[in-house]
């Protein structure tokens, strides 16, 4: 009889919630860590009586304080990370501290405990700006900011692991990942979080340069699915990109999300394109995405109270946010 015990790092996230429900769902006992630095235990409160999930507040940064949950875990989902480009330039320390040695950390943990299989989420920041879209797994690596290196770096750590101690492993290359639950606290970021409380404020919403730029807007049960499958499968040791099959424009996001806009100067460091080439995901794993992108803006739509106290942007605030991405990344 199959074991259905998972972990999950950073399980009151965005994406890590979304993942536990489905664990969750599938029968698993779930054990969440996460040291509430960015997650809400609000994203996983739905579940506040299900006797298969605990919440364990703890940082993967302490080994300590983490090991012991490991014990008789089948599938380890390491998704617990800092994020944001800003912040990582300016406390790159903190970043490699989170990202890079708690990461570590897992990997120690799993080895010890003799786990069946680790999914990481990795970044498709990795590529930096690609020569070839869509991009597939073999572009070359150039993290333009501290964030996307130590994920890389993470990243590199986790398939070293899978080579010299046999630790069966994935790591996924995750894409503009969007939907309910995305984080709305911090540090300026990610794009569904500013427009979506602009929207609630009947603010104009901020588009960088001229709109044109695509993204591999990718939705977040979807992305769920991906580490679900790749824990369940026979593959190891494998990187693989996760997106949507399609790349869609800033100003197509602003139609479906319908407000007036204003423009914000172009950054540096920032592709004017991300498509993921999924061939290899869709042949080993049998994986593709399902949710559209109109029907999953509609979903984040129906979802928009989410982000009611979310931080609201305007030009002057993320001018002054974004002063230190200008000032390193030009």
């Amino acid at each position: 009889m199959e074991n259905k015990r998972a972990l999950v790092t950073g399980g009151c996230g965005f994406i890590a919630s979304h993942l536990t429900d489905l664990l969750l769902k599938e029968g698993f006992e779930v054990t969440v860590v996460d040291n509430m630095s960015t997650g809400r235990r609000q994203n996983l409160a739905h579940h506040s009586d299900n006797k298969n999930l605990r919440i364990i507040e703890a940082d993967i940064s302490n080994f300590e304080s983490i090991d012991k949950y490991f014990e008789g875990i089948s599938y380890v989902f390491h998704l617990a990370a800092l994020a944001d480009i800003v912040p990582s330039i300016e406390n790159p320390f903190a970043y490699h501290k989170s990202n890079v040695d708690g990461t570590v950390n897992v990997l120690m943990a799993s080895e010890k405990h003799k786990i069946k299989k680790l999914v990481y989420a990795a970044s498709s920041s990795c590529y930096g700006i690609p020569d070839e879209y869509p991009t597939n797994e073999k572009a070359e690596i150039r993290p333009q900011y501290p964030y996307a290196l130590t994920k890389n770096v993470g990243e590199q750590y986790v398939m070293h692991w899978g080579k010299v101690y046999k630790l069966p492993v994935i790591a996924l290359r995750l894409f503009n990942v969007y939907g309910p639950r995305s984080r709305t606290s911090g540090t300026y970021g990610a794009v569904f979080g500013v427009f979506l409380k602009q929207k609630l404020e009947g603010k104009p919403f901020t588009v960088v340069g001229n709109g044109n730029q695509t993204r591999d807007f990718t939705y977040v049960t979807d992305v769920a699915n991906a580490f679900y499958c790749a824990a369940k499968s026979d593959v190891t040791n494998e990187i693989m990109n996760v997106g949507s099959g399609g790349t869609y424009s800033v100003n197509s996001l602003v139609d479906l999300l319908q407000g007036e806009k204003t423009y914000i100067p172009k950054r540096p460091g920032e592709p004017d394109c991300t498509f993921a080439d999924t061939s290899k995901i869709r042949r080993l794993l049998k994986w593709e995405p399902k949710v559209s992108f109109s029907q999953g803006v509609k979903n984040v739509l129906d979802n928009i109270d989410y982000w009611r106290e979310a931080p609201l942007w305007d030009v002057g605030s993320i001018e002054k946010a974004t002063k230190n991405w200008f000032k390193y990344l030009s």
